[in-house]
């Protein structure tokens, strides 16, 4: 999950162009798509992605997008009436339950990927085992938080950080 240094996941109108990205960056993008065995995406979140990724706009990233669009995906979304995006399968009932089974399955971890509603819906469930937030050298003052909804205290551990060239820092947090 990507965030400002005041803590919003995106700005007003879903803008997402303060997003710091270069090359070390895009490098680690790519290995971490390697890791991961399924994307998980709210409906805003796989709108986006299925709007650039699989089109000519991504071009220029043809590396990060043959993985985003080879790589299973599934969108979680009660109002989305079909998920035409390569690999993907829409998940409209039953989402715990069928997240919970596919997770409990062997293999590569599952990735909840630029969602912060589906996340802060994950945490409440208690399907998520690790959170990767990237935070950017840039407050923008305005926009949706990351933990928008959450309404009881969350308490994590911090399992490791990162510092890019670039002034971005990971941090990887294990949930309780």
């Amino acid at each position: 999950m990507m965030i400002t240094l005041d803590g919003y996941f995106e700005g007003k109108d879903h803008d997402i162009s303060w997003h710091n990205v270069d090359e070390e960056f895009g490098e680690f993008a790519i290995q971490q798509l390697k890791e991961i065995g399924t994307l998980i995406f709210g409906k805003t979140t796989y709108e986006l992605m299925a709007g650039f990724w699989p089109t000519d706009l991504a071009k220029d990233d043809q590396a990060t997008a043959d993985l985003m669009n080879k790589i299973p995906k599934i969108v979680v979304s009660h109002s989305l009436e079909r998920a035409d995006w390569e690999n993907t399968v829409l998940l409209k009932e039953n989402v715990e339950e069928k997240l919970k089974e596919l997770k409990a399955q062997p293999g590569k971890d599952l990735a909840v990927f630029g969602s912060s509603n589906l996340c802060v819906s994950l945490i409440k469930m208690g399907l998520l085992d690790e959170l990767r937030i990237m935070v950017n050298p840039v407050a923008i003052g305005q926009g949706t938080t990351l933990f928008d909804g959450l309404d009881q205290k969350l308490k994590l551990k911090l399992e490791k950080t990162r510092q890019f060239k670039n002034g971005n820092v990971l941090l990887t947090y294990k949930l309780p």
